[in-house]
């Protein structure tokens, strides 16, 4: 146990040393440094063009919309918070770029998601695994934009509920409320 502790305290730590980083960084970027702007492309751009593959944009097409993302979060920079709020924030500006876009080309199909890896192991536990995950992979294609960009944001960006409802723009409230309807979806036509 004693070791479990000491693990989880630093989890802690570096949990405090990481929203500390991302409260300065807020603040270099909301005083206009160049350097804070390079510096959020660095850490946050594979995850979101990983946002915009999930979403079923194409590799170009993620490429594109990433730094869209980016332009667009440096010409808004003014409503930064907290350095807490700065992944809800992009996340929200991510996905706006991405419902814009998918607005303009409203008739033409979507790109599938990204493809997910496959454990090492026995060749027919893999086909198996695999095999459900590509269904999963056609039933998250198949949701409607709103539920899969929930999706997207909470198991597949890894946020927690509350970055995830920032990011989403939506209340909390509507976010479980989406979650849950497409997870009851994804559950049917997967199992």
């Amino acid at each position: 146990m004693r070791i479990l502790s000491g693990g989880w305290q630093a989890v802690d730590r570096m949990e405090e040393h990481l929203e500390k980083k991302r409260d300065l960084l807020a603040g270099r970027l909301k005083a206009g440094e160049r350097g804070a702007a390079a510096e959020l492309v660095d850490i946050y751009y594979e995850r979101i063009y990983l946002f915009m593959r999930r979403l079923g944009h194409s590799h170009h097409g993620s490429e594109d919309l990433t730094q869209e993302t980016f332009l667009s979060a440096w010409s808004h920079i003014g409503q930064l918070g907290s350095g807490g709020a700065l992944n809800g924030w992009l996340y929200r500006i991510a996905g706006n770029v991405s419902r814009y876009h998918l607005r303009r080309r409203k008739g033409k199909k979507a790109v599938s998601i990204d493809d997910f890896d496959v454990p090492a192991g026995k060749s027919e536990d893999r086909a198996e695994y695999y095999e459900q995950l590509v269904r999963l992979k056609k039933a998250v294609e198949q949701l409607p934009l709103r539920l899969r960009q929930v999706v997207v944001l909470h198991y597949m960006q890894e946020l927690t509920i509350c970055e995830a409802v920032e990011a989403g723009g939506v209340r909390e409230g509507t976010f479980k409320s989406r979650l849950n309807r497409a997870l009851k979806i994804l559950r049917k036509q997967v199992i």
